[in-house]
């Protein structure tokens, strides 16, 4: 087995983060893998024309898109043995709501070098125009189509105390902004669209406000949504609190009794254990 492929690069597949917009944010490194990559796994080969053009390359290109990927994917993990292969998506990171991940596994389950050139990513970008809290996040990717199935996803994240990141498209946003605003409150949040391009945008506004502003409006460009996470909540209930951990009790330790009641209450895990053993010499 060869080393290193005809453009020099070892055999392996290449995660290529491209940009979201500005041309000129494509990294050094991702412009020299994919200017000597034996072939490119693209999206949309319309779309990743343009970048070769922009850093003066032609490459082979093949398909490879959530309609195809089954059929394709056994081909291309054949020939990681012998070719550096660069998967590309249209815009951004690879595997970020793209398809890839199943091939990255398939990948590295045949032992075949996977390697990422890491860059541009929307849900990143957008995390540091929002002026939200950064320290914890959610990526949701995008809401589902339907009311009903949006609605319960809403609901599954609502409690998450932690900011939630969305992806959604122009003419969905206004029915996604109000969804929002009902599932989840009036939080503070933003709609970044046209990240790095000219016209660049990030409006902060509560949700009502956002999803009004948005109700005659279809903006164009590809947008994500951030979303502050919720207020603090009201002290839990003293009653509420002994209530879980005596029925937590009648399943676990002590220990774990505690720490099980304090994810769900915020409650300190050291003040509910000792609460816990003082229920356990009560009982005994």
């Amino acid at each position: 087995m060869p080393t290193s492929t005809a453009g020099g690069l070892s055999p392996g597949l290449y995660i290529v983060a491209t940009p979201i917009g500005n041309l000129a944010d494509l990294s050094p490194r991702a412009a020299d893998i994919l200017a000597r990559a034996d072939v490119l796994a693209v999206e949309d080969s319309r779309v990743t024309a343009k970048l070769l053009r922009h850093i003066g390359a032609k490459r082979p290109m093949m398909p490879y898109h959530d309609h195809n990927a089954d059929q394709v994917r056994p081909g291309l993990i054949e020939r990681l043995g012998t070719q550096a292969i660069a998967l590309v998506s249209d815009a951004g990171t690879p595997l970020i709501s793209d398809p890839g991940f199943k091939l990255v596994r398939d990948a590295r389950a045949a032992g075949h070098a996977v390697t990422t050139i890491p860059g541009p990513c929307a849900a990143i970008a957008a995390l540091t125009l929002a002026g939200l809290p950064t320290d914890r996040f959610l990526f949701m990717g995008f809401l589902p189509a339907k009311q009903g199935a949006r609605a319960a996803t809403i609901a599954e994240v609502a409690a998450v105390r932690t900011t939630l990141i969305f992806y959604e498209s122009g003419p969905r946003l206004h029915a996604a902004l109000t969804a929002l605003a009902e599932g989840l409150g009036d939080r503070d949040a933003a709609v970044t669209r046209e990240i790095s391009k000219a016209y660049e945008e990030a409006v902060c506004a509560p949700l009502s406000m956002l999803a009004e502003r948005y109700a005659e409006t279809t903006p164009k460009g590809e947008i994500v949504i951030v979303i502050a996470p919720p207020g603090a909540a009201p002290p839990p209930d003293e009653e509420d609190v002994e209530t879980l951990l005596r029925d937590a009790l009648s399943r676990l330790p002590a220990s774990k009794a505690a720490a099980e009641v304090s994810r769900v209450t915020g409650v300190p895990r050291p003040e509910l254990y000792a609460k816990a053993m003082t229920m356990k010499g009560d009982a005994e």
